[in-house]
């Protein structure tokens, strides 16, 4: 349990010294201020209603979960695997006395706390534009909804993360990795419109999971049913990502 939480550590420092979670703070809070304005300009130019200061929250997480956030957490998880073995860095992380096990459970769960980070603080920056912007509609209920929210949110993208990791193990060139993620990712989407009555079944449906959680008529069985589908895809996404890594010569 020592080796595995050291590696936590190790991996943790690593993407923090490789700025990438300051430059994804700095994207999203740029997207918040830009989004909020952009509301305030149709509110008063246009008389467009706009937003609450609790369903702004919500509003920026369905475009995060779907453009910036999986986007950086690409860019995280190539880094973490592709990165090191391009550069044979690898080779000396796998001399430690760690199973390669433990090694890659580290570096996913580095890479989720990558996420929650990102997530938390688009929450608590996005809440507090909302405020600001119109502070009458600030209730408890809504900041449930919103913790709800973006909590639930970081469980789908671990399956974006270890489809990823497959590709690291497969393909050498990080930048093929991170165009093929993106192609996949927009091709998905689209089979969601073009095939719509089984979009439940595909990965990037799960990304708007959160909307179920925040229903007036709590759909106990649906969240159910996608959970058992997310722990399908991760139980079957690790288990091969894991034989690609350790069958891997570095």
């Amino acid at each position: 349990m020592l080796e595995f939480k050291a590696a936590i550590y190790n991996e943790i420092e690593k993407l923090y010294k490789k700025k990438k979670i300051l430059v994804s703070a700095i994207v999203s809070l740029i997207f918040i201020i830009i989004g909020q304005f952009t509301i305030v300009g149709l509110r008063s130019g246009f008389g467009v209603r706009g937003t609450s200061n609790m369903e702004f929250p919500i509003l920026v997480l369905s475009v995060v979960v779907n453009s910036i956030l999986p986007l950086f957490t690409a860019l995280v998880t190539i880094d973490s695997f592709s990165g090191e073995f391009s550069q044979n860095t690898m080779k000396i992380v796998i001399t430690r006395p760690i199973s390669r096990l433990k090694l890659f459970s580290a570096k996913i769960l580095a890479i989720m706390l990558f996420v929650a980070t990102n997530l938390v603080f688009v929450m608590i920056f996005s809440t507090i534009t909302g405020v600001i912007f119109n502070s009458n509609s600030f209730t408890l209920k809504g900041i449930t909804k919103i913790l709800l929210s973006y909590t639930v949110s970081i469980v789908p993208m671990i399956i974006l993360v270890l489809i990823i990791i497959i590709f690291t193990n497969i393909f050498k060139s990080g930048v093929g990795v991170f165009f093929l993620s993106v192609l996949i990712v927009i091709i998905f989407k689209a089979m969601e419109f073009v095939f719509s009555r089984y979009s439940g079944i595909f990965f990037t449906s799960l990304f708007s999971w959160y909307n179920l959680w925040i229903m007036s008529n709590f759909p106990a069985l649906k969240i159910f049913r996608q959970f058992m589908m997310i722990c399908s895809y991760g139980l079957i996404f690790f288990t091969f990502g894991y034989y690609l890594f350790d069958k891997k010569e570095f």
